[in-house]
This record gives structure tokens, sequence and C-alpha cells, in this order.
């Protein structure tokens, strides 16, 4: 994260003489030439290791530009390990100079997953945003892709304010920022709000400042200002040259806002996630935001009721818009999450029936997969089972046919497992519960079902693995590092989310 040249610098070189005046410090070249990408083949070495052994992964994708306007794609990896841990790794982030058209982007990911010798047919999914070059990419691919949930409500959201109510919230949003405009330049007003703050009791908090491709600091921006409110007022109102400020409009305009908006800040971040499962949990949090959140209430003025209803609407356009084999998706890994099993799922039915066909698929092929034993046919030496001169029991001589007996194929082991976990009393589990580690204690218990629990319960139900790539790259190639090459910043960007 800091420039190679600090090795460089005399007052650093002064401070390592002064730890240890016997240390030679290494110069700048040796981190660019040997460090860096010693640790760098290094960890990426032990991940390759780990993740070519696992049955199934998930990807997430998305693009960026330095400061510099230097075009990259970041590409990360999402798995459940052997301890049933989510595991999110970074696997590059490939300098992409070309046209993003649908046929590069293609390119460019099975390129990756070639470098990195991951077989395709193991992809769970792969979550992106919904820009039409990279869906027509993983079409084009033919992986199993899912629409980013941060970018649909972003979207929904922002569609909603910037276009159906622009008119009637364009004004307040204006005000709000050109108050964060004036406290963002100004020092002395930053330390006139400081004191007001204190005299009114109210918190010492800094003025947010919204983001055009995140609603999230939209509504933090407006909860802020509505919070310091009395603050701000009367600092501008000893200001002359203030010409702005919070009128008893705008305050009606941004509770308003704020009372559709605050509600649903919170699915954003829950599902943000990249160390937990997040992808069953889709269906549910759209039921309640539809059934419950937005859900129209006597106390709701025009202006929220028009909000909530402009955000249902679009949220239903863009998940009914969704391919069969996303929804698909989004069905299994809510059954196979046990704090659902598909109540949120209209056609549970249909599910299941897909889960079992599947689930016997992935036994038949361990089974094939497994050495033949005595009950699956073998010849054994009986002789070899147990000593000449040990007295036989009645157990051990009805040892085999018992066996044999209890034996059941693959679709009847399935159909059991599934009939079991459907049954699990409700008591065992509740809405902490985490399935991870539910899976973990009952795999033995449902152990195909478990296979098709690790496949799915390992996909991303937002983009956001990637994106924070990029908020590690945008503090690696700063201004002072604007020539990095690209080998450069993927191994450092590498190394910053890998180690």
């Amino acid at each position: 994260m800091v420039s190679f040249n600090t090795v460089e610098k005399q007052s650093f070189r002064d401070l390592i003489t002064t730890l240890d005046s016997q240390y030679e410090l290494p110069g700048r070249y040796y981190f660019t030439k040997t460090a860096v990408p010693r640790a760098y083949n290094r960890v990426r070495s032990e991940l390759q290791n780990v993740i070519s052994t696992v049955e199934h992964f998930s990807l997430t994708t998305d693009m960026w530009s330095s400061t510099k306007m230097t075009p990259y794609m970041s590409l990360t990896v999402h798995f459940i390990d052997t301890e049933w841990g989510l595991q999110s790794k970074c696997l590059q982030t490939s300098f992409l100079p070309e046209d993003h058209t649908a046929a590069n982007l293609a390119d460019a990911l099975q390129e990756a997953l070639s470098d990195w010798g991951l077989d395709e047919n193991k992809i769970s999914c792969i979550t992106t945003d919904s820009g039409a070059n990279v869906k027509a990419a993983v079409r084009n691919l033919g992986w199993p892709w899912l629409s980013c949930f941060g970018h649909n409500l972003n979207l929904a959201v922002s569609n909603t304010i910037d276009k159906t109510e622009k008119a009637r919230t364009d004004r307040a949003l204006a005000v709000c920022r050109a108050i964060n405009g004036m406290f963002s330049h100004s020092w002395r007003r930053r330390r006139e709000l400081q004191k007001a703050q204190a005299e009114l009791g109210l918190p010492e908090h800094s003025l947010v400042t919204d983001c055009a491709t995140r609603w999230g600091y939209k509504q933090k921006m407006i909860d802020r200002m509505l919070e310091q409110r009395p603050a701000i007022n009367r600092v501008l109102a000893d200001d002359r040259k203030a010409n702005v400020s919070i009128t008893w409009q705008d305050e009606d305009v941004l509770q308003s806002v704020n009372k559709a908006l605050k509600p649903v800040s919170e699915f954003t971040e829950i599902l943000s996630g990249e160390n937990y499962v997040t992808v069953s949990s889709l269906l549910p949090m759209l039921h309640l935001i539809k059934e419950d959140t937005l859900a129209p209430s006597n106390e709701d003025g025009q202006l929220t009721a028009s909000l909530k209803a402009g955000i249902i609407a679009i949220l239903d356009e863009k998940y009914e818009a969704l391919p069969e084999e996303s929804k698909e998706l989004m069905r299994k890994a809510t059954f196979l999450d046990p704090r659902y099993r598909g109540n949120y799922d209209p056609n549970v039915d249909e599910t299941r029936r897909i889960i079992e066909e599947e689930a016997v698929l992935l036994g038949r092929r361990e089974q094939s997969a497994q050495p033949v034993t005595e009950q699956e046919g073998g010849n054994k030496d009986e002789s070899a089972e147990e000593p000449p001169h040990k007295r036989k029991t009645l157990a051990s001589l009805l040892k085999r046919k018992t066996g044999a007996a209890s034996t059941l194929t693959v679709p009847e082991r399935v159909l059991t497992e599934i009939a079991t976990y459907v049954q699990e009393p409700e008591s065992s589990i509740n809405a902490e519960t985490d399935p991870l580690v539910w899976w973990k204690e009952n795999q033995n218990r449902l152990p195909v079902l478990a296979k098709v629990a690790k496949k799915y319960l390992c996909v991303c139900a937002t983009s956001c693995a990637s994106e924070r790539v990029f908020s590690t790259m945008g503090n690696i190639i700063t201004p002072t590092r604007s020539l990095l090459k690209p080998e450069m910043v993927n191994m450092l960007a590498f190394l910053a989310r890998n180690m």
C-alpha cells in the first residue's frame, strides 16, 4: 500500500539507522523485482492449491478505471471450504485496454479461468451488475448468472427519486449538496458547527455527501442533514456569506424521502457481505421489502407513499425480467438454507424436484468415483474380516446381510435426505442460525444434500466483492503512483486482498 520509493527517502533511512545502525535497508528495486513477485507467487500458489480441490465455486466481476483512466476488470472467487467456511478471494485485476464489448469481456473471463486452471463446469454462478455488455458476455459463455441486488436496488431508488419524483425532491437535495459544499470548503464553518453541536447537545458528526452510484449515501446525507439541521441553521444564520438554508418545506421533503429510504438501507449492507451466506436471503428479503418494509401505511404522506410504490415497481420489474435460470438458482438457494427451506418459494414442489434430480446426479458421480466395496458387490476375502481364533457372534454373522439389506440406491438416499431435511423441527433452527454451521453439523446425516448446499450457498447476492477490490486499488494507484504497470497493480491488489 506504500510507494516503493519510501525506502529511498532520507528521512526513512535515518529512522531505520536510528532503530538499527547495522541494518542495511534494501532499495526500491528489491521490492519491485524480488519481494513483491516472490510474495505474489507464494500466495497465488497456496490459493491455487486450495481452489483446485473445491467441487464448486462462484464468481463476481466488475469494471473500473483508475485516475489515469486505465481500465481494469476484477474477478473474485467464492467457495465453501472443508470446514464449511465461506471463502472470498481476489483472483486478479486484469488490464483491459480493448473495447468492452461482450466478446472481449467473454474472452477475458475465459482467459482468467484458464490461467488459474479452473473448470468452467464447476461454476455455480457469476454475479455481476446489469450492464448489457457483461450480461451478453456471460450469456455467450453459458455460465449461470445472477444480477447484483445492490445494483438493482440502487437503480430502483435512484430512478424513483431522480425521474419519477424529481420535481418534488430536486430542490431539497440540491440544498443538501450546497450546504455540504459550504462546510467542506471552510474550516471556520466546520469549527462553528462543532461549537453549535456541543451547545445544542447534538452528536458531533460530520456531514455526509451523496454518491451517484451509491443510493445509500443519498439516504445517509439526508439523515445526517436532518439530524444536524438545528446546528447547521445556527451557523448559517450568523454567516453573512451564506445564501442557503434548510427551510421547513425542504425539511418536510427530506423527512418524507428519509422515511421511505431508511428502512431499506440495511438490506444492501446485509446482502453485501462476502464471508457469510447471502444468496439464500434474496427471495425472503424481496418478500419482506414488498409486504412489510415498503408496504403502504396510513401514516405515509403522499411523497413517501409514491417513493415506496416506485421502488417496489422497479424491483418487481427487474426480478421478473431475470432469466428463468437465475430465478431457479435463487429458489434452490432458499430451499437449501435451513432457516427458510423454501418458505418464500411459490414453486417449492418444483424446486424440490429439481434439487432431487441434481442431488441424484452428484450422488451417482461420487459413487462412481469411489472404489468398489463389499456392500457394492466387491469380493472381499471373508477370512480377512475376523481372526480365525476369535469366536463369532450373532452380530458378526448377520453383519453382511444386514448391511446389504439396508443399502439404498442413490435416488432412494436422496429422497430420504430431502424428507428428513424438510421435516427438521423448527425448534432447532431460528433466524439467527448460521446455515453453514448447521450444514457442518448435519453433513454426515445428509451427505448428498450437503454437496448441493455447498454448490449454491457460496453464490454472492451482490458484486460488492469486486468493487471492494477497486476500493483497494484506489488506495494503491494514487496520483503519486499513477505510473505503476498493470502487472504490478495486479500483484499489489492481489496481495492486499488475500494476505
